[in-house]
């Protein structure tokens, strides 16, 4: 799916801390290694994106029930805006229908408009809003609930 030289894998336990360094530049708000490990513990498809075996994105998602709920996706800001985020989507909607997954959902901030712009041209639509989902400095943000079929 990716072109040389970059590659995809599964993330270990051992990966956290690279991944840690990507989630602490990139979001106000990083998700803590526990989140992670408490993630891989419970069995959640969570993948890495290498450039030379050199960690420059990850991405974790859930799956039951025929849905797939996208929990965290991230591409190391130096490198984004090259489509490496959208081909990183791209292979969780793969492995979401080889799990037999007839809809992906997620939450995205209000304000992170970038991000609704791509999931929009993804074919995603919002259904809703989850009201102060996510903490903010002015002190919580509301979610967008977007989500997109697959079959």
């Amino acid at each position: 799916m990716f072109p040389q030289p970059y590659q995809l894998r599964l993330m270990l336990v051992g990966d956290i801390d690279a991944v840690m360094q990507i989630e602490k530049i990139a979001y106000p708000f990083p998700w803590t290694p526990g989140n992670f490990q408490d993630c891989l513990k419970s069995g959640y498809y969570a993948c890495l994106l290498e450039d030379n075996h050199d960690l420059i994105g990850y991405a974790v998602m859930s799956m039951g029930a025929g849905e797939a709920h996208v929990l965290n996706i991230c591409i190391h800001p130096k490198l984004q805006g090259k489509g490496l985020g959208r081909a990183l989507f791209h292979s969780l909607e793969e492995v979401a229908k080889s799990n037999g997954v007839d809809m992906m959902l997620l939450e995205v901030r209000e304000s992170n408009l970038i991000a609704i712009q791509l999931y929009e041209s993804m074919g995603f639509n919002e259904l809703g809003q989850r009201k102060n989902y996510y903490p903010s400095h002015a002190g919580r943000e509301n979610a967008l609930i977007m989500a997109r079929q697959l079959f």
